[in-house]
């Protein structure tokens, strides 16, 4: 066992995650379980417990690992549910959504990165994973519905196409907005045509590639 890489570990989960309000014990346990330093580029290992985005290459980032756990903890998986993830980078999310789903399907829209991440999941257990190469900023409508979708990239605007591919009580997290200014939503299906959003907490984070842009004016 590589000590320091432990103590790395330990030193994510109590000094950035916990103090930035996750607490639920699932989460946690798989944070420690889950190495996230096998899902890193080899050049920034000594960067893997960092609090900061890591480059995956062709333009691509690792969220920081507060955020990959807020996230993954808003959505309240559970073993019955069917999850998208838009935006596979490396596979890390893809692994810990897919320790309390059903089954994730993910998305990638750079062939390389759907490469490395089925690399990177080619492990014991990982069985329960679908990797796609394609754009799926509007969704992936021939799998569709979901009960989760998770965005790992922001939007300027949410499409519409998104919210209708949840199932009934379906949760949907992005992060919506335009730099400096972004929001964490949680959005859920309460039925057929109602769906309730609640906004988690403010943040900045690299685009979505493909994702949808907002009508602009012109005079």
């Amino acid at each position: 066992m590589n000590t320091h890489l432990e103590q790395s570990r330990f030193n994510m989960i109590e000094q950035q995650i916990r103090p930035w309000d996750v607490l639920d014990p699932a989460v946690l346990e798989l944070l420690d379980k889950v190495p996230r330093e096998n899902f890193v580029p080899p050049r920034y290992l000594g960067l893997a417990f960092a609090d900061l985005e890591i480059p995956v290459g062709h333009g691509q980032t690792m969220l920081a690992p507060k955020l990959q756990a807020r996230i993954v903890q808003s959505l309240d998986l559970k073993k019955s549910d069917r999850v998208l993830e838009i935006g596979t980078g490396t596979g890390f999310m893809t692994a810990l959504m897919a320790h309390l789903a059903k089954h994730v399907l993910s998305v990638e829209i750079v062939p390389e990165l759907t490469a490395e991440a089925r690399r990177n999941l080619a492990a014991p257990g990982m069985d329960n994973i679908s990797l796609e190469t394609g754009d799926g900023a509007r969704g992936w409508l021939n799998a569709a519905p979901f009960d989760v979708i998770a965005l790992t990239g922001s939007v300027p605007v949410l499409p519409d196409e998104l919210r209708q591919q949840l199932a009934g009580g379906g949760r949907l997290f992005a992060v919506i907005g335009e730099a400096p200014v972004m929001e964490a939503v949680l959005i859920r299906r309460v039925s057929e045509q109602v769906f309730r959003t609640d906004i988690l907490f403010e943040t900045c984070v690299p685009e979505l590639v493909g994702a949808p842009q907002p009508e602009r004016f012109r005079f």
